[in-house]
């Protein structure tokens, strides 16, 4: 599947504010970028280096004023996704030493607080995929997804009292219960094809038979047409911006994921 995807981004700053910026795909196996191209209005210099996740972060000085963003890519991507019901669960004993970080709890994801709920949703579940599906289902059932619902990060304790949140709130909230049965989990943040209504989203990756495998508690269909920004511990590791100062405001974010001939 071969997709071109486009984020335009509208600031406003009333003193100069320091940017760091989460707008590139990722490169990696997952995906193939064509083309790409990255312009920012008015122009100067943006520094461009990569984290310890493998994605890749840019940091501009953003002047007094209007500051305009506009990114696309031309990706080529997996039309489906792959499952795998009994995969297995991997012993920690046996983690890669990189897979680690993603079994502890983080600032959005208290899997701490979360091990009798979990018990309780994967009874009678085979250890592994098999429980990460149970826990997936059960955030879907019982966590209501609204769109537009939540303008800042809540952690997975927030998202269980509340009861409802945007796709990154449902994510986290699985990420939280699969890590504490020891399930590493990790958030991701990119493009989904023909998503309702059109924005970034937000989905989760858990670690189980030896690789990572794709969930997503907003979706009743797994779809491919996936664009990948970024993989990290939890929001606080994805955002698409952070800003350094109280004079920002963003007026207007576009997003827009078209299917191209092959």
């Amino acid at each position: 599947m071969k997709l071109v995807v486009n984020c335009n981004l509208h600031f406003h700053f009333t003193e100069e504010t320091a940017l760091i910026l989460m707008l590139r795909p990722f490169r990696g196996i997952q995906q193939w970028i064509n083309r790409e191209a990255f312009t920012i209005n008015p122009a100067m210099l943006m520094l461009e280096s990569t984290d310890s996740f493998g994605n890749s972060y840019q940091r501009v000085l953003a002047p007094i004023g209007d500051f305009f963003i506009h990114t696309s890519a031309e990706v080529i991507v997996t039309d489906n996704i792959d499952i795998a019901p009994g995969a297995y669960f991997v012993e920690i004993q046996h983690l890669p030493n990189e897979i680690l970080p993603y079994l502890l709890p983080s600032r959005y994801c208290e899997s701490d607080r979360f091990g009798d709920l979990a018990r309780e949703i994967i009874v009678d579940a085979l250890p592994g995929y098999d429980q990460v599906r149970k826990i997936t289902d059960w955030v879907q059932d019982a966590i209501q997804y609204i769109p537009g619902s939540s303008e800042f990060p809540l952690s997975a304790v927030e998202v269980h009292h509340r009861g409802n949140g945007v796709c990154r709130d449902l994510a986290q909230l699985c990420i939280a219960l699969c890590r504490s049965i020891s399930i590493p989990a990790r958030l991701v943040v990119g493009y989904l094809y023909n998503l309702q209504p059109m924005d970034l989203h937000a989905w989760f990756e858990a670690y189980v038979g030896n690789r990572w495998y794709t969930f997503d508690p907003t979706q009743n269909v797994l779809s491919g047409g996936r664009v990948i920004i970024a993989f990290g511990r939890d929001a606080a590791d994805v955002s698409i911006f952070h800003q350094f100062g109280s004079g920002c405001v963003l007026n207007n974010m576009d997003v827009q994921v078209d299917l191209l001939d092959n």
